[in-house]
């Protein structure tokens, strides 16, 4: 019996359960913002007041958000109360939007250069050669070498699909996200942006990777867990940092890299 475990992700593959962790993170965002939907305004935090739903979705809507073709496979993650303004042409999308043709473009080249770059060094550099002899005939620094271009080859699979992804949602107009404050004013298209590439590469701490790498997961992490982890009236701390990371460790699955992932991220970002 074929069964779809995740354990092409611990090969540096891709299966679908990518789709269901998505879909698992919709599910989740659109239950609580119906939740706190049936509760006063007084009190809640910011996003909970913008997010939050009034009233049910109806059937059809909750399986459009949820099976939206440009981000089921791969994401990116976004609100329900978005989806549904965009299908029913209100809050941004009351007035005609600006064309998305250029931030397409500029996203489908990004995808493309990304790709290329992932099948110029993936031969070079293959996660196999691990488990292989000839790796442990190097020496300290060789395989230190080796270890940062792999990990830097492997990133790149992920930067083409998430600008894939981004893409897919500008061209549908779901992307826009508003208007900048500079003169004259510039339209955003940033609410399917994933990953800032130069920013991941170019970080200068770990605390500014959740910044750059899988952005609208770490939008949800901190609505979704951080937040409301934190007690009202108390400042947030070290267990809640630590609970959001291991909610998302076990989201990833939880594998022990992931265990040690969680842990070691939590504690660099507090005391950095």
């Amino acid at each position: 019996m074929y069964y779809m475990s995740g354990d092409a992700w611990k090969e540096g593959g891709i299966d679908a359960t990518g789709a269901l962790m998505v879909l698992t993170l919709k599910i989740i965002s659109c239950a609580i913002n119906y939740s706190d939907g049936m509760l006063k305004e007084e009190g809640l935090r910011d996003a909970q007041k913008k997010y939050r739903l009034a009233k049910l979705p109806s059937l059809i809507e909750y399986f459009g958000y949820c099976l939206c073709c440009g981000s089921h496979f791969a994401g990116p993650v976004y609100e329900m109360k978005d989806y549904l303004e965009y299908t029913e042409r209100k809050g941004l999308w009351a007035s005609p939007t600006p064309s998305p043709l250029l931030p397409t473009l500029r996203a489908l080249v990004q995808a493309g250069a990304c790709m290329g770059l992932y099948l110029y060094l993936s031969p070079q550099f293959p996660l196999s050669r691990f488990s292989e002899p000839l790796y442990y005939e190097w020496g300290f620094w060789h395989r230190l070498f080796y270890q940062y271009m792999s990990g830097f080859t492997a990133r790149w699979k992920y930067y083409f699909i998430w600008s894939l992804s981004e893409a897919a949602i500008i061209i549908s107009g779901l992307g826009f996200s508003g208007w900048s404050d500079s003169s004259p004013p510039k339209a955003k298209w940033d609410r399917a942006k994933n990953v800032d590439v130069l920013g991941v590469e170019l970080a200068t701490s770990a605390v500014q990777l959740p910044l750059m790498w899988n952005i609208q997961v770490s939008t949800w992490l901190r609505y979704y867990v951080y937040e409301r982890l934190v007690q009202k009236g108390k400042k947030p701390g070290f267990l809640q940092l630590l609970g959001t990371q291991t909610v998302s460790a076990v989201w990833h699955s939880y594998t022990d890299g992931n265990k040690q992932s969680a842990i070691q991220s939590s504690t660099l970002s507090w005391f950095l």
